[in-house]
């Protein structure tokens, strides 16, 4: 068997266990506010890390500069449309003046399922272009697929964390243990069948098209990254830990792209 594919089998099993470990670790541990900061705030740094050193550098290497730029900006929409599509096209932050005019809304017409659903379904379909990307990033530099996987492994674990925090803490807790895992589960699901795919359905492609395509998931993964993981882990934070966090995971990957 073809060595790249076990070493794709194996990246995309530990990003996709990830998930529901980190779902087990939420419903054992109960992790404190100070914990989920910490986690949530280095997989944040860790996915910057990774897209400024290792992704975006890799795309340029294959891609023209504006065919990069505009993969990245696809990316990064489509995921943003999914975004608007679950909140049913009207969001807002807390300090906004439009808050109130978008909650409004809401009461009116809720969201596409409960906050964990909307959390958790999105971020399974987020994991289907994190999938794709491992699965791209082997077919040109199994060195990259892996930093890439572990970084997405490291995302998932504090992601599954969170959707465990939320869970626990909704009013409704009548069987949190099983909705944690199926959720946590159907992400693992979705990462590991969307890396295998990308492996076999894209390898062939011509370099330039891989190189846009891994453009488009550092798209993806830095809306997600901006949008969701800095805020969570900012809202948790104890004496700016979310801040240490982010340096720390940051300063993770800069030093494994130059020692891989």
């Amino acid at each position: 068997m073809d060595n790249h594919f076990l070493m794709i089998l194996g990246i995309a099993s530990a990003a996709a266990l990830a998930s529901p470990l980190g779902g087990y670790l939420a419903i054992w541990l109960r992790p404190s506010s100070l914990l989920l900061s910490i986690g949530v705030g280095f997989a944040a740094g860790v996915l910057i890390g990774t897209i400024a050193f290792e992704m975006m550098p890799k795309s340029l290497e294959l891609t023209p500069l504006p065919l990069t730029m505009a993969g990245f900006a696809l990316g990064l929409a489509l995921v943003y449309l999914l975004d608007l599509y679950v909140n049913r096209w009207q969001m807002a932050g807390p300090e906004a003046e439009q808050k109130q005019q978008v909650d409004r809304m809401h009461r009116r017409k809720k969201p596409r399922g409960s906050d964990v659903a909307v959390l958790a379904g999105g971020t399974s379909a987020e994991e289907l272009i994190e999938g794709v990307t491992i699965g791209v990033g082997a077919t040109f530099d199994p060195a990259v697929a892996a930093i890439v996987g572990l970084a997405i492994c490291i995302d998932n674990l504090s992601e599954a964390m969170s959707i465990g925090e939320l869970v626990l803490s909704d009013e409704n807790k009548g069987g949190a243990r099983r909705r944690i895992l199926a959720w946590t589960s159907l992400i693992g699901v979705s990462l590991f069948t969307s890396a295998v795919a990308g492996w076999f359905l894209l390898k062939g492609l011509p370099q330039a098209a891989l190189g846009f395509l891994f453009a488009m998931g550092a798209g993806g993964m830095f809306y997600l990254t901006i949008t969701d993981l800095v805020p969570e882990a900012e809202s948790h934070h104890f004496q700016q830990s979310s801040a240490i966090a982010n340096a720390a995971g940051f300063l993770t990957i800069m030093a494994l792209a130059e020692l891989v």
